[in-house]
């Protein structure tokens, strides 16, 4: 018999990521060999660009892990678009990336946001999502780095 229950609970969050991480462990040897070395922290990667008066003009917020770049923001101001600013960010944040051993990048995206700003780095389309959400469909690109 078991009580099913549907509430944020941090402690029961983290307990959970544990177990879990304790679980892929033991079933995959490439993780465990991960396990105590640098490649396995999770290390915050942030690009900033400002403008002559020191304002927010575009950034780029991700981390490294395991020989990979995840970037999970990337955003230019609209009067700073296309002065090839986005450009800029992308290259520092995969010179950085290199530079901690990174040997490819990925990030997700939307349809109306930059799917072909990121072909032109030289990103590939590795998953298509119609209808996430309803009417948007979201892509995963990578790109190696090295």
């Amino acid at each position: 018999m078991f009580r099913i229950e549907a509430e944020v609970d941090k402690v029961r969050r983290d307990l959970l990521r544990s177990r879990l991480r304790d679980t892929n462990t033991a079933a995959s040897p490439v993780l465990a060999a991960l396990r105590g070395t640098p490649a396995e922290r999770d290390v915050p990667l942030h690009v900033w660009a400002l403008d002559s008066s020191g304002e927010l003009a575009g950034g780029l917020v991700g981390h490294t892990w395991a020989t990979w770049l995840h970037i999970t923001y990337l955003w230019v101001d609209a009067v700073h678009r296309g002065t090839g600013l986005g450009s800029r960010l992308l290259a520092e944040a995969e010179r950085i990336a290199a530079g901690r051993g990174c040997t490819a990048s990925r990030l997700e995206t939307w349809d109306f946001q930059a799917p072909a700003f990121y072909r032109k780095h030289g990103y590939e389309v590795v998953g298509v999502i119609p209808d996430y959400p309803p009417g948007i469909t979201e892509y995963t690109l990578t790109k190696r780095l090295v």
